[in-house]
């Protein structure tokens, strides 16, 4: 009695402990099912979105995001074309046929390359050439394809986000799929499931800046459904989803220029720049017009463990003899040195070390001779007359200090809204080292040692002496916009939040950059198409091999009526060759002054009989 007691409460447990296990995997079939089915486990996986893809071949027309334009509405984010998709499942479409010979001839396309295509293809594809640039197709070729009516081949219009040839990449940015930085940026689009682990977000440039007004709607997709063997379904074969909407997504008219853009980056190229940047301000705006980083990438391709992707305008490096400029506002505008007074250079400075480039020394030279020969000697005596607390206070006057990009305080859901990614701030002193000593102050007075400024800053800094003495915040987008073309939002000029210099003294600067062109390290630039002014800078790189220099150059043309602030900067350059930065800035100004005549130009038809 008592044995079988123990069976009958041994059997009730086991099926009561079977019952609880079926309980929980009904509960959670139910959770999966019904319960969470687009926010599966914490990566917030879309199962119904998976099941679909594991019957679905899909390739995306259009992002969705809205375009980034520059200062005259042309797009650098894609333009329209129509264009030859093909699909795997086309593969048994196309047997016992000649429909893929009739696709080729239409494309004006070997039949052989088309057929290699389709064979390789593990997913849907755009038709491109060798070199990855698209296949574009007429409007008459489109309809002669679909009307072959072949599954798995269509022509339809495709914008793709980036096209290889186009220009500011580093500006622009790229976009990838990060769920870890959706989550943080978009908690409740996440938690909502508007975002998950597929979305795509704005990784650099202005796609991560602007990317919560770039974000829009969904993308626009072209879509199959096969069965297990890659056929189409019947009745479910394709799909075309494509959003429609008057106001969205949103779009970016920056400041850049295209054609100042697109020369600046041809003059790198043909220099031979492998690492560093050109920018170009407007003179009275502080806009900047173009901003050309280097090396190259690729937006579609980006391999992130390298800095390739960087916008080097914006990353902060020893200047050189550039500073001197700052050592020179200091001195005039606290009135410790004229511009006529003297100094002796003999080469050395007596101690640590320290020599000036041209080793016989200068001899006796003014302040704006020892500007205009960027003469070491006498500016660490200067410097010593200055102080290093004045030499940081003016750096901070001139915006050496500071991020100089447009910031905005509150734009809607943003505090603190900073149009410049990955902006860095510069720096004078490194923290703990002494202003006094002397040491310290004579490297710190020719851009040595701790002083580290972004070519953005050097930009804005000639931009200041330009508008008499007070720096302002870098427009690099002026309006954002919604689709219809009405504006959603614009950015005003700004001034950054420093005291700036006095007039008298940014004057006296514009005169000691013109004398550095006309009698001194500038002197190659005399026989520009423009009067110009600018001042050189060489910096040692800190790295291993001493051999290799930083070289900037920064100016302004013309120097009468000024219209354009230009900052080149050569990275890691040998100590010996050609000057890549003042060949650059050369090139800038030839430019420059030739989109400008050719501006001005009266149109044909216009020209007085």
């Amino acid at each position: 009695m008592q044995l079988e007691r123990r069976l009958k409460r041994r059997h009730f447990l086991v099926l009561l402990g079977m019952t609880l296990v079926w309980i929980g995997l009904i509960a959670r079939l139910w959770w999966i099912q019904l319960g969470a089915p687009h926010r599966f486990t914490k990566r917030g996986i879309d199962l119904v979105k998976n099941a679909v893809k594991q019957r679905q071949q899909s390739i995306m027309l259009h992002s969705g995001r809205g375009d980034i334009r520059d200062r005259n509405g042309y797009a650098f984010t894609g333009e329209e074309h129509r264009a030859l998709i093909l699909f795997p499942l086309a593969r048994g479409s196309l047997e016992g046929t000649d429909g893929l010979a009739r696709v080729a001839e239409v494309v004006s396309q070997p039949k052989e390359r088309l057929a290699e295509i389709m064979e390789k293809a593990k997913a849907p594809l755009f038709l491109r050439k060798d070199d990855g640039r698209l296949v574009v197709i007429t409007e008459r070729q489109a309809e002669q394809i679909n009307a072959l009516a072949i599954p798995g081949i269509v022509a339809l219009a495709v914008t793709e986000r980036y096209r290889q040839e186009e220009v500011a990449k580093h500006v622009i940015g790229f976009i990838n799929q990060n769920p870890d930085l959706v989550q943080s940026l978009y908690p409740d689009e996440w938690e909502s499931g508007k975002m998950n682990a597929d979305s795509t977000i704005g990784a650099s440039g202005l796609e991560r800046s602007f990317d919560r007004f770039l974000q829009g709607v969904e993308p626009s997709i072209l879509s199959y459904y096969v069965d297990g063997q890659g056929k189409p379904l019947r009745g479910l074969d394709i799909r075309y989803s494509k959003q429609d909407n008057e106001y969205y997504p949103l779009s970016l008219t920056t400041t850049l220029d295209v054609s100042i853009q697109r020369s600046m980056e041809r003059i790198a190229d043909e220099v031979g720049l492998k690492q560093g940047s050109i920018v170009v301000l407007d003179a009275q705006t502080g806009d900047v017009r173009s901003m050309v980083s280097r090396p190259i990438y690729d937006q579609t391709r980006v391999d992130v463990t390298t800095d390739y992707w960087k916008n080097r305008a914006a990353k902060q490096l020893p200047p050189g003899s550039i500073f001197k400029t700052v050592v020179a506002a200091a001195a005039l505008a606290e009135g410790v040195v004229l511009p006529t007074d003297r100094f002796t250079c003999t080469g050395e400075y007596g101690k640590y070390h320290f020599s000036c480039w041209k080793k016989d020394g200068h001899g006796s030279v003014t302040m704006e001779e020892a500007y205009a020969q960027s003469c070491n000697i006498a500016f660490a005596q200067i410097a010593n007359r200055v102080g290093g607390e004045k030499l940081e206070e003016y750096a901070r006057r001139l915006g050496l200090s500071e991020q100089v990009g447009h910031v905005t305080s509150h734009l809607f859901k943003l505090d603190g809204f900073k149009q410049v990614d990955g902006e860095e701030r510069g720096a004078i002193f490194s923290q703990g080292v002494s202003r006094q000593d002397e040491g310290v102050l004579i490297q710190t007075a020719i851009g040595q040692r701790d002083v580290r400024v972004t070519p953005l800053q050097a930009a804005n800094m000639v931009v200041s002496i330009l508008r008499g003495g007070q720096p302002l915040q870098v427009r690099l987008v002026h309006e954002i916009n919604y689709r219809n073309g009405q504006a959603f939002y614009q950015f005003p000029m700004q001034t950054l939040p420093v005291q700036g210099i006095d007039y008298v003294t940014a004057n006296k600067l514009r005169k000691m950059m013109r004398k550095v062109v006309t009698d001194g390290t500038g002197l190659a630039l005399s026989g520009a198409p423009w009067e110009v002014a600018g001042k050189t800078g060489t910096a040692q790189t800190g790295g291993d091999n001493q051999s290799l220099n930083h070289l900037w150059f920064i100016g302004y043309a013309p120097f009468d009526q000024p219209r354009y602030a230009i900052c080149v900067v050569a990275e890691n350059q040998p100590s010996w060759g050609k000057n890549q930065a003042t060949e650059m800035f050369r090139r800038a100004v030839d430019e420059l002054a030739d989109q400008t005549i050719q501006s001005s130009q009266p149109h044909a038809g216009n020209s007085p009989e």
